[in-house]
């Protein structure tokens, strides 16, 4: 517009002129006039009044409460919404199961992802060798990626092999940790933290799509927050237990001999999980053959008794 205005004649300068001073001027005086009339309103509001007639019955305090108390009204009624959401969503077993995984697997994860230098270090000491931590970083989350793609195209049903499946491949994150820990080898370390991490990334895409199918959308910042959270809580005790001079405060081999068992637990447990799954489903389709069967069996004679 200004270099318009500078380089139009005068008949054009003028008319850019007149056009620019309406564009600034219009806003300015709907504001003026809207800043105006908001200050111009009472500052009781007349319903106030006519509540606290005679004939309404009601007290100050009914009619304007105080800001405390509303307050603490609001943060009521928002605690008890959380709550019996949370109720509501972790009664559903699949949605509780892929929570469970995603916050124990999470910690472990975080555990062996913020250590793992300290132990490629005790393996191959930097002021002697060569290291290559850097790139294997980069290349153990380019194959997570890609494993986390990937995963979509595998023929899994997840809603019935998934605990079996969590269970076998937190075993083989288990064993990548103890291979890490035992074999004195830093090839056969990278190796092993490319394929945990891998085998991580695969399964928490799995996780996340599974709760995520459980949920409508108002309840993922809860299901999701809650996962996390319960996630770092319990990689602050593992590291103030493990790691810290206030706890144990054991060499790093120990530490991933732990870490290794830990995911050792979370393949157990989901073991027996899915064994039980796979049990009860079992029996429910005998107990519903059987039943059919009796049915079919009682038809005919259903028929001649009503003939």
């Amino acid at each position: 517009m200004l270099v318009l205005l500078v380089n139009a004649g005068p008949p054009a300068r003028q008319a850019l002129t007149s056009r620019l001073v309406m564009s600034l001027l219009y806003p300015t005086l709907l504001l003026c006039v809207s800043g105006f009339f908001s200050n111009l309103r009472p500052s009781e509001p007349f319903f106030t009044a006519f509540l606290m007639g005679p004939d309404k019955n009601l007290t100050e305090v009914q009619v304007r409460p105080t800001p405390d108390s509303v307050g603490r009204l609001g943060l009521v009624q928002v605690l008890q919404l959380l709550f019996s959401d949370f109720l509501c969503c972790y009664r559903c077993q699949p949605l509780l199961a892929w929570s469970l995984w995603w916050a124990l697997a999470t910690c472990g994860y975080f555990q062996v992802l913020n250590y793992t230098q300290v132990l490629w270090e005790k393996v191959r000491p930097s002021q002697d060798y060569d290291i290559y931590n850097g790139y294997v970083e980069t290349l153990s989350t380019l194959l997570g990626a890609l494993a986390a793609l990937l995963v979509g195209h595998l023929p899994v049903c997840w809603s019935v092999w998934g605990e079996l499946s969590l269970s076998l491949l937190s075993l083989l994150m288990t064993l990548c940790i103890f291979g890490m820990d035992l074999l004195d080898n830093i090839w056969t370390c990278y190796s092993l933290y490319v394929l945990f991490r891998a085998m991580y990334m695969l399964l928490i895409t799995v996780a996340t799509f599974q709760i995520a199918a459980s949920l409508n959308m108002q309840r993922y910042a809860l299901v999701f927050g809650v996962n996390t959270f319960v996630a770092l809580l319990l990689q602050s005790l593992l590291t103030l237990v493990v790691v810290d001079s206030v706890g144990l405060g054991l060499d790093i081999y120990t530490q991933f001999l732990i870490y290794g068992g830990y995911f050792a637990f979370i393949s157990l447990v989901f073991l027996g999980a899915g064994l039980h799954k796979l049990y009860t489903r079992r029996r429910s389709e005998q107990e519903g053959g059987s039943g059919d069967e009796t049915l079919s069996n009682g038809a005919p004679n259903g028929n001649i008794s009503s003939s």
